[in-house]
C-alpha cells in the first residue's frame, strides 16, 4: 500500500507531464505505423499498463531498503547482460533481446536503472574517502563491467549513457572538480584511439554528423530524411497522418528511434517545441527532487534518473536534426518499445519516491 504522506507529497506536475507525453505518443505512434496504424498502438498500450503497475510497485518501496540489496542487483545485472550472448535474439547485427514468455525484453534498459541504484549506494558510502584517482578505480570497475558487456552487444548509445551517469553522479557526490576535469581531458586525449576501436559502421555514423552527404544513400540517408521531414513541417506541421516523409516510408524506424522526426513533420515547430517544453519541465522538476532529497543516497538516485532522461532526450532529438550520431536511443515516454517504457516508469517511480 502507498503511504498517505507519500501520496500527499508526490510531484503531480511530473506525473501530469508523463501522462501528457504518453497520451501524445499513442497518436504519433499510430501515424508512424502506416501499414498497420493501430497494431503498435495496441502493443504499446500493453506496455503502458505494465509500466503503470511497475511504477506503483517502485513507488511503494522505501528507496532506503534498496541499499541492502545493491550487491545482488549488481550481480543479477551482470548475469542478465551476459545471458544475452547465449540466449539472446539477434536483429540488425545486434544481440540485445531476451525472450521472457510472450515478451521480448532488452536487459541493457534495466541495466541503466540498476547502475543508478548501485552507483548511488557506492558513492554515498565512499565519496568522502575518495582523495585520489586511485580511489576512483572501484567506481570505474563498477560501471565499466556492465558497460563493456553492453558495448559488446554492440550498443554504443546505451554505453554512452553509462559515461554520462558516471560523470554526473561523481559531480553531485562531491568529487573534486580537478579529478573530473582530468577524466574529461584524458577522454579527449584518448578519443582518436577509441574512435578506431569502434566498429566501422559506428565510425561512419560519427563522421555523418559532420557531413551526412558523404554517404547519402547509406549511413547518411537516415539523417538526411529526418532533417527533410522536420524542416518540411514548418511552423504548424502537415497534420496528423499527413506527413509524406513518414507515411511514404522515407523515414527509417519512424515509430521508435526517429519518432521526433514524425512530430516535427506532422505537428510542426510550435507543437514540437511544446513537447520539448514538457521534457524541460520533467527535467527541471527532477532536479528539484534531487536538491530536496533527505540523504545522499536519495539525491544520487534522483540525479541518476534525471541524467538518464536528459541524455536520452538530447541524443534522440539531436540525431533527428543531425547534430548527434545515430545511436538507437529511444525518446522517453514517446518512442514505441516495451523495455524502454518499463525502465522509464520504474525510474519515474524512484524519482518520485
Amino acid at each position: 500500500m502507498l503511504d498517505k504522506r507519500l501520496l500527499k507529497n508526490l510531484d503531480y506536475v511530473i506525473i501530469a507531464v508523463v501522462v501528457l507525453l504518453t497520451t501524445i505518443s499513442f497518436f504519433v505512434i499510430a501515424s508512424a505505423s502506416p501499414e498497420s496504424p493501430y497494431y503498435h498502438v495496441k502493443r504499446q498500450g500493453v506496455w503502458v499498463a505494465l509500466g503503470l503497475v511497475l511504477f506503483v510497485l517502485t513507488l511503494s518501496i522505501d528507496y532506503h531498503d534498496l541499499a541492502h540489496y545493491t550487491k545482488y542487483l549488481y550481480y543479477i545485472n551482470l548475469v542478465l547482460l551476459a545471458s544475452v550472448f547465449i540466449f539472446g535474439r539477434e536483429a540488425k547485427g545486434a544481440q540485445r533481446w531476451l525472450r521472457v514468455g510472450p515478451l521480448e525484453l532488452q536487459p541493457s534498459e534495466l541495466a541503466k536503472l540498476i547502475i543508478i541504484i548501485t552507483l548511488a549506494d557506492l558513492l554515498s558510502k565512499r565519496a568522502s574517502s575518495i582523495r585520489s584517482i586511485r580511489d576512483l578505480l572501484p567506481v570505474f570497475i563498477h560501471v565499466g563491467l556492465p558497460m563493456l558487456l553492453i558495448l559488446k552487444q554492440p550498443d554504443l548509445g546505451t554505453s554512452l549513457v553509462f559515461i554520462g551517469l558516471l560523470l554526473g553522479m561523481l559531480f553531485v557526490a562531491g568529487i573534486k572538480w580537478q579529478y573530473l576535469a582530468g577524466l574529461c581531458g584524458l577522454g579527449g586525449a584518448l578519443a582518436p584511439m577509441l574512435f578506431y576501436l569502434l566498429e566501422p559502421y559506428q565510425r561512419k555514423r560519427i563522421l555523418v554528423v559532420f557531413n551526412p552527404y558523404i554517404d547519402p544513400t547509406g549511413d547518411g540517408y537516415n539523417v538526411i530524411q529526418s532533417m527533410i521531414a522536420i524542416g518540411s513541417g514548418r511552423v504548424w506541421g502537415k497534420g496528423w497522418f499527413a506527413g509524406t516523409q513518414n507515411r511514404l516510408g522515407f523515414l527509417p524506424e519512424q515509430h521508435t528511434d526517429f519518432i521526433f522526426s514524425v512530430i516535427g513533420e506532422e505537428l510542426g515547430f510550435v507543437r514540437a517545441a511544446g513537447i520539448l517544453l514538457l521534457y524541460f519541465i520533467l527535467i527541471y522538476r527532477g532536479i528539484r527532487v534531487a536538491m530536496k532529497a533527505r540523504d545522499d543516497f536519495g539525491a544520487l538516485i534522483a540525479t541518476g534518473v534525471v541524467i538518464m532522461f536528459t541524455f536520452h532526450i538530447l541524443v534522440n532529438v539531436g540525431m533527428t536534426i543531425g547534430i548527434m550520431p545515430v545511436t538507437g536511443i529511444p525518446l522517453p515516454f514517446m518512442s514505441y518499445g516495451g523495455s524502454s517504457y518499463l525502465s522509464n516508469m520504474m525510474a519515474l517511480g524512484l524519482l518520485l519516491n
